[in-house]
């Protein structure tokens, strides 16, 4: 299995046998349950798909309702779809979980940066401002400056770095090294910080 969906717990820190300390993250992963089998002759491509996290059986649609009992599951608040070649070893609710990872092993997380709101691009491109507040600027210090050229190209080139909803992104962060399984809680301990806030939804590949 190339992943497993998971949820952030929060941060703490490790120390190493040389005494040093290492900053982690606490991630339960699982257990996930499989909820569907995609295969090359019904779906045109093989991958699983995995369910995590339970949720009330009258906040989900009846299509919904339906494929969880399929899977003879429970509903489940996340489901996500990992690509692999080899599909015929899994079976509709079979159970995914730590013990799918090593210590020492590295993995790629996947998860929804925090939410911003509107920021300005002092914040949310390091843009240094215009300056001091003397020779009369009183209300330019975090002010983007110029954004455009004189009669050409008499428009705003696309892409320009502007005022603007920040956070709330896909963010991928890779080559995280596993520092500790935890079978009993289902917990990963991973080095370095992940993205997205305390309870939120992550996918750790492989």
């Amino acid at each position: 299995m190339p992943g497993i969906i998971g949820k952030k717990i929060g941060m703490t820190s490790l120390f190493t046998p040389e005494g040093k300390s290492v900053a982690c993250t606490l991630i339960q992963a699982g257990p996930c349950v499989v909820t569907q089998v995609k295969t090359q002759e019904t779906d045109g491509y093989t991958a699983v798909q995995l369910g995590y996290g339970e949720k009330k059986v009258k906040r989900v649609s009846k299509a919904l309702a339906g494929h969880f009992a399929k899977a003879n599951t429970t509903a489940k608040k996340k489901l996500v779809e990992f690509r692999l070649e080899d599909v015929a070893s899994f079976s509709l609710g079979d159970e995914v979980n730590v013990n799918l990872f090593e210590e020492g092993e590295f993995v790629d997380v996947v998860g929804t940066s925090k939410g911003k709101g509107f920021q300005g691009v002092v914040k949310r491109y390091n843009f240094a401002g215009v300056g001091g507040q003397t020779h009369g600027q009183h209300n330019r210090a975090r002010h983007p400056g110029s954004i455009g050229a004189c009669s050409w190209p008499s428009r705003v080139f696309k892409g320009m770095r502007m005022a603007g909803r920040m956070g709330g992104d896909r963010v991928k962060i890779q080559n995280l090294r596993i520092l500790r399984v935890m079978p009993e809680q289902n917990v990963l301990v991973v080095s370095g910080s992940i993205p997205g806030a305390k309870n939120s939804f992550i996918v750790v590949e492989k």
